[in-house]
């Protein structure tokens, strides 16, 4: 997978003080809370492993979760300094929340977006 800038353990510890930036009601129904997962995701209409996915809310019989992909920002951003590091967290993090409490709403705004977005990278890819 190639080398990084950062181990595991200090994006853990960067992501855990972007969570405690977020007021409390945030989590509200997010029983699985957030976990950073060792490995890289791909989307499955990327075209030759080239659209990673760098976090995921996830809906389910045993809770609400948000999983953020270490591997994928490592293999996406490991080489950038820490605080623009901290930023890309930091907006995974917000968007990953925002389908959870879109969800809690009866909302799809940002699902709506991000399928607009896909539909970029298609036709992109297109070309």
């Amino acid at each position: 997978m190639g080398e990084y800038n950062y181990t595991i353990e200090e994006v853990e510890e960067i992501l855990e003080d972007l969570v405690h930036e977020l007021p409390q009601e945030f989590f509200n129904k997010l029983h699985g809370g957030v976990s950073l997962i060792d490995q890289s995701k791909y989307h499955p209409e990327g075209i030759g492993q080239d659209l990673y996915i760098m976090g995921e809310y996830q809906k389910g019989i045993y809770g609400n979760m948000i999983r953020i992909y270490y591997g994928s920002f490592m293999n996406v951003y490991g080489y950038l300094p820490k605080e623009k590091l901290k930023e890309k967290l930091r907006d995974t993090l917000r968007h990953e929340f925002r389908h959870h409490l879109e969800h809690l709403a009866g909302e799809r705004g940002l699902e709506i977006q991000d399928e607009i977005e896909l539909e970029k990278y298609r036709k992109s890819r297109e070309k």
